[in-house]
């Protein structure tokens, strides 16, 4: 038996296939809605995937830190507008050369897109966005806080 299904048709490895495929269109329409808790500005988005983010903070500024591997810098757009920050772009898949053929494709391609509220105290005149080995990071500099002073009340 495990021969015939070895050699021959397998009909659980289909049905694998179309399992996978049902679960990565899936995964494809959950991603394009926002992660719960996010602010009601971060729009649900007409994308064909998202990249992943890490949201961090010093003393000094905001860091938005997203992985969009095997994308060209020129198909990224990093726009700030209305206190929202937007990361977009395109991954273009691989044209289908003769003689190679895939027998998987997991990653994701097309456009994306990820929006994000600027919290207050944010400096944007003076973000910066770098990009190197398929990692986007955006710098978004705190503004100078006016220290505050304390006064003595005499109280007479």
């Amino acid at each position: 038996m495990a021969g015939l299904i070895r050699w021959g048709w397998d009909p659980f490895r289909e049905m694998e296939k179309e399992m996978q495929e049902l679960t990565d269109r899936f995964s494809r329409m959950l991603s394009r809605w926002p992660a719960r808790g996010t602010g009601a500005r971060e729009a649900l988005t007409t994308a064909d995937w998202a990249p992943t983010v890490d949201i961090s903070e010093t003393d000094s500024e905001y860091l938005v830190k997203a992985e969009i591997p095997e994308v060209d810098k020129k198909d990224v757009k990093v726009t700030v507008q209305d206190g929202l920050l937007t990361i977009q772009g395109e991954r273009k898949q691989e044209k289908e050369e003769k003689g190679k053929k895939f027998h998987r494709i997991e990653r994701s391609y097309g456009t994306f897109m990820r929006t994000f509220d600027i919290p207050d105290g944010v400096d944007d005149q003076k973000l910066k966005a770098e990009f190197k080995d398929g990692m986007l990071v955006v710098h978004l500099p705190k503004t100078e806080k006016v220290k505050t002073r304390t006064i003595e009340v005499k109280v007479e």
